[in-house]
């Protein structure tokens, strides 16, 4: 059986994370900012935190004490986070500040925290949720989806970093699941922005918020998809969740390679030209 550390499990995909984890007889140690989260005790293999993660000193601390706690953790899930909507243009420094806070950083230190105990097992599974967005932006979403794209990048660096001291690392990136997340609770808006941007962040949001409540993804099967990869031999680095994802995925994927081949050119252009020797 595993022990999991889970941040932000109050609702959404951490709740049916930790649900999941529970049924499959695991045990998991999950932090919530305020609140009980609606989970069965499980015979006493859950444990709640109270936990702010912009909190740098409290989040270290947790993961610390999460550990002297169960004296070892199996998977790390970094999934606490919310969203940013808007235009670039209308964002402050505060508001952008503030969701690097809790989207990168948050997870960059209780990562930080876990690996020297991660190392002494000489093993474990760290596991980051991003976003499509992230790998595949929309309008609208330009300061989330550079903190989506931050934390995916630093998981494949990690993953290179970790793997020959046991540990693995998956970056999850889902697609529109059927939770709260376009709710207040866990998406901020920018200022209202210009009629300039009418065609493209207004038109977006607009479908985004005639999207809630109809969203493809299921947050139970997603939780059990992330624990089949958990358990795999040899788990996913990036895991796609959802049929919208895989296929703004894909459709960004052939777009950068048709750009790549249009200026093969002028990138192969900037090499020093060897002089053959006399």
């Amino acid at each position: 059986m595993k022990t999991w550390f889970i941040t932000g499990i109050s609702r959404g995909l951490g709740l049916a994370l930790a649900k999941a984890a529970l049924a499959a007889g695991d045990t998991v140690i999950g932090t919530v900012r305020s609140g009980s989260p609606d989970l069965p005790d499980s015979a006493g293999r859950l444990r709640v935190v109270t936990l702010d993660v912009a909190d740098a000193a409290a989040t270290e601390a947790a993961v610390q004490a999460a550990f002297d706690a169960a004296g070892r953790i199996d998977v790390i899930v970094n999934n606490a986070g919310y969203g940013l909507l808007g235009a670039v243009e209308q964002a402050s420094d505060a508001e952008a500040a503030r969701l690097f806070a809790v989207d990168v950083f948050a997870p960059f230190r209780i990562i930080r925290a876990a690996l020297p105990h991660l190392r002494r097992q000489g093993s474990g599974h760290i596991v980051n949720i991003t976003s499509i967005a992230g790998r595949a932006p929309n309008p609208g979403t330009a300061l989330y989806s550079a903190a989506k794209a931050a934390l995916e990048g630093f998981s494949a660096g990690l993953a290179q970093e970790v793997a020959p001291l046991g540990i693995r690392v998956t970056a999850v990136a889902p697609g529109a699941f059927r939770t709260d997340f376009l709710s207040a609770h866990s998406i901020r808006r920018s200022d209202a922005a210009d009629d300039a941007y009418a065609p493209s962040v207004h038109s977006r949001l607009a479908a985004l918020d005639g999207m809630a409540g109809r969203q493809l993804g299921d947050p139970d099967r997603a939780a059990q998809a992330i624990i089949a990869a958990v358990n795999a031999d040899t788990p996913p680095l990036h895991l796609l969740l959802g049929s919208d994802a895989l296929r703004r995925a894909r459709e960004k994927l052939d777009a950068v390679i048709e750009e790549i081949d249009r200026w093969e050119e002028l990138s192969l252009s900037t090499d020093f030209t060897e002089t053959a020797a006399a």
